[in-house]
Order: structure tokens, then C-alpha cells, then sequence
């Protein structure tokens, strides 16, 4: 953050804790001071402009999505193929920021300025405590923690006034959140929170849930994200999660007209089952059992029928307010084959995933097209080129999906560069912005290879091979 800072992020700087100040004079001093913190400054600060998407908000969010992979040694606590594509994006960014952090001593202006980082979280402390404790009250939840799954939040005051990122990697949850006017977004963490304590019941009913899967069928035409419409786990959660923001905690005053009208604005958003969700929660209200032991109930108790009449007669929205929580959200696929061969290529077992996938593939009940994708993504990590190439392009032959034609093509680009064909490479990536998937992440990608040619970043692993 410090580093984006000095290099001419400046969004609502006039708005910042004075804290914000503080610390870029004291860098620019440090890094004036230097001729070779200078140096690897001004490299450091090329990288940024030529990162720069052309949104403040999406370049502080995939530096955000970096951050939280790095080791405290500036290094990647995974590897590369592994990274969030917009980490992945700014990964170039670390040489020259650790020659900068080194030469121009940055350690010791953190130490000048601990303390305040620490008077700053004491003084949100309370309020995000406190609004944790009401949580858990009204959803008749253990106060006693959760095993095997973390939620943490990053109080950071280099980052843009009263804006939140949210991240979901796994089963852990981070939101990185900059005050605005000495307050904090509150119901921004409360919303990460409760897919944190959300996700993982939709996860454990993946029957429930196959139950109401045609609802999906009635929603293609509303405004909010498209993975809501193709995961009715996410559809659900998300709905579930409006409709208890809707209520409020249990202990406050309600206005149900006005509440009613909020699960209103949610419906026409497309999360069509708030109204029920909402209607469910006023009698939890007055139970003794949790969410956790009537989430079956609740689920179970979806008249679909009624639901899907419902939501056919509703008049959508222009458009939708975006999700918060980003990353590797849980979801609820149906290949449990593919799905763990994911899993095992996201921490490094390549010949596992790559048994599983093949395993998908041969027995013909699942996605081919995803099965192909993972087996090219596992010999790309092996770095079997050849392999990886071949299976690549089998994916863009089998599959529809816009997210893996246009992810083949961007690592075909990437495989033609490092064969220094570069007309082939630059006709995948023009290949990759055709694919259909309109995310930040693909048009960074495509664009950066439309650029330049590839060339992996030099790790100390490599260079030890």
C-alpha cells in the first residue's frame, strides 16, 4: 500500500486519516535520500502506470488480492498458477518493491508509526466487536469461534477512505477496509461475515439446494453478477444474507415497511427468494434454534412452485449492486471429481489432480471441458508445455464456457511467447478479449500479452533449478 502510494496512488486523499500524510512524506524522504532506493523506486513506479487499469478502485483491489498471498519477505505464500489472476497481473511489482523496502529502510518508518496503526485499530476495536457479538446474537449462533476457518480484518489506512475489499480464499475471509470520516463501513464487514459464517452450511446441502436449482432458469434476465445465476448456492446465501441485513439484529427497533422495502429492492435485483428468507427469519426470531439447525428447514421449506411464480412475475432491476466478496467463493458444483482435483491443484498435488481430472474425463460424467482445463493447467504447473498446449486447445474444441475459452487462450498466448511465436501468441490473446468473459481479470491479461510478450517472473526456486 505504501508502495502504490508513493507511486501516485491518490484516491480521496484529501479525505484520508492524517496518518495517510504522514507516512508518503516520510517514504519520499527515505527514497530521496537513497540513489538506489531511487532507482528501484522509479522501475517500481513504471510497473504501476503501466499496471494501471483505468479504474482507481480495480487497481488498489489487485494489489489488495497480492497483498494477502505474500509472505512477510515479500515472496508468495503460493505459487504462481495458484494466485488470483489480478494478483497475478502485479506480481512483477515485488523485485524492485523489496529493493525499496531494503535500501530505503522502510522497516524503520513502520516502527515510527506502529503505534498509531495500533491506536487506529483500538479505536475501530469496539464497534466491529461489538457488531460481531450482535451478529452471532441474532443468529443464535456459539460465541466460541470457528474451527478450521478464519475471518480477519485489516484495518489500513494507506488504502482509499471508506472503501472495502473483500476476499474469500478457501475457507479463510479477509476484509481490508480504510476509515472515511473517522467511521468504518460497518455493514460492509458484516456482509463478509456472514458469508463466513454462510457458506459453509450452503456447502453441506448440496441436495437441499439441487432441490431448487430450476429457479436459476427465471433470473437470466436479472441485472446482478452472473455467477448467481449459474450456482443456486451462491443465489441462495446471497438472498439468505439480504434478508438478514433486511431484519437487522434482533435486539434493534424494526420498521417493517421500510425493511420490507429493502428485501423489495434485493428482489428486483434478482436475489428472488429475500421475501422468503426475510418471512423465515421473524419466526427464527422467536425460537430457541439456531441458523445452523433450521438452515435444513429452511431450505426444505421452499415452496419452489410458488418461488418460481414468484420470481417469473417480478419486474427486474436495470441494475444490481455488486458483491462485495470476491476470490475462490465456495461453491456447489456438481462433478465432486473436478471440484477436488481443483482443490488439489490449488495446493500443489499436480499428479493428484491430474489422476482425478483424467479420471472425470474417462468416465464421462462430468464437464469435459473443465476436466481438459484442469489437466492443462497441471502440466503447465509441471511445465510439460507441449502437454499443456495440446490440452488447451482440446478445452477451447469441448467447451461453451466463456471463463475457459477465454482463460485457453490467454495461456496459449503465454505458451506462444515462450516459443517465441509471437504472431500466434497475439492472436490468442485478441482471441481471449472475443471469449465472452467480460471480467477485469481476462481484459488485464489479454491486454498485458497484447503488450508485451510473456516472460514468468525469475523466483528464487527457479533460480535454484
Amino acid at each position: 500500500m505504501v508502495a502504490i502510494n508513493h507511486c501516485g496512488f491518490d484516491q480521496d486523499l484529501a479525505a484520508a486519516d492524517p496518518l495517510r500524510a504522514k507516512i508518503r512524506s516520510d517514504v519520499a524522504e527515505a527514497i530521496g535520500a537513497s540513489e538506489e532506493a531511487a532507482a528501484a523506486a522509479t522501475e517500481m513506479c513504471g510497473f504501476y502506470r503501466e499496471h494501471q487499469i483505468g479504474d482507481a478502485g480495480k487497481d488498489l483491489a489487485q494489489y489488495v488480492s497480492l497483498a494477502l498471498f505474500l509472505k512477510a519477505d515479500f515472496t508468495p505464500r503460493v505459487k504462481e498458477a495458484e494466485l488470483p489472476p489480478d494478483a497475478s497481473y502485479v506480481l512483477g511489482i515485488l523485485p524492485q518493491l523489496t529493493k525499496v523496502y531494503q535500501k530505503a529502510n522502510l522497516h524503520s518508518i513502520w516502527l515510527k508509526h506502529r503505534e498509531q496503526y495500533a491506536a487506529l485499530i483500538e479505536k475501530y476495536h469496539q464497534s466491529v466487536a461489538k457488531m460481531l457479538f450482535d451478529t452471532d446474537i441474532s443468529l443464535k449462533l456459539p460465541l466460541s469461534g470457528y474451527s478450521g476457518t478464519g475471518f480477519t480484518v485489516y484495518l489500513e489506512p494507506m488504502g482509499a477512505s471508506g472503501q472495502t475489499n473483500a476476499r474469500n480464499y478457501g475457507s479463510d475471509y479477509f476484509v481490508v477496509i480504510t476509515p472515511s470520516s473517522s467511521t468504518l463501513k460497518i455493514e460492509q464487514i458484516r456482509h463478509t461475515y456472514l458469508h463466513f459464517v454462510l457458506d459453509p452450511l450452503a456447502m453441506k446441502h448440496g441436495t437441499g439446494l439441487k432441490r431448487i436449482e430450476p429457479l436459476l432458469d427465471t433470473v437470466k434476465t436479472a441485472p446482478m453478477d452472473e455467477s448467481f445465476k449459474s450456482d443456486i448456492s451462491l443465489l441462495v446465501t446471497e438472498c439468505l444474507i439480504r434478508a438478514i441485513e433486511a431484519r437487522g439484529p434482533a435486539a434493534s427497533k424494526h420498521d417493517e415497511a421500510q425493511e420490507r422495502e429493502g428485501v423489495q429492492n434485493s428482489v428486483n435485483e434478482g436475489f428472488v427468494l429475500t421475501h422468503y428468507f426475510y418471512d423465515e427469519l421473524i419466526k427464527l426470531e422467536k425460537g430457541p434454534s439456531s441458523i445452523r439447525n433450521t438452515y435444513t428447514d429452511l431450505l426444505y421449506g421452499i415452496d419452489l412452485p410458488r418461488e418460481i411464480k414468484r420470481s417469473e412475475q417480478t419486474v427486474f432491476s436495470t441494475q444490481a449492486s455488486p458483491e462485495l466478496v470476491t476470490g475462490k467463493r465456495p461453491r456447489l458444483g456438481p462433478q465432486p471429481l473436478l471440484k477436488l482435483a481443483e482443490q488439489k491443484l490449488g495446493i500443489g498435488e499436480v499428479s493428484e489432480a491430474q489422476k482425478l481430472a483424467q479420471q472425470a474425463l474417462d468416465e464421462k460424467k462430468e464437464d469435459p471441458g473443465r476436466a481438459l482445463f484442469v489437466l492443462a493447467r497441471a502440466a503447465s504447473m509441471s511445465r510439460e508445455i507441449d502437454s499443456a498446449r495440446d490440452y488447451f486447445e482440446r478445452t477451447l474444441q469441448t467447451t461453451h464456457e466463456a471463463k475457459l475459452l477465454a482463460w485457453s487462450h490467454i495461456y496459449l498466448g503465454r505458451i506462444f511467447d515462450l516459443k517465441e511465436q509471437r504472431e500466434s501468441a497475439v492472436e490468442h490473446y485478441r482471441a481471449a478479449l472475443d471469449a465472452g468473459d467480460a471480467s477485469p481479470e481476462v481484459k488485464a491479461a489479454a491486454e498485458r500479452g497484447l503488450k508485451e510478450a510473456y516472460a514468468p517472473p525469475e523466483s528464487s526456486e527457479d533460480k535454484q533449478q
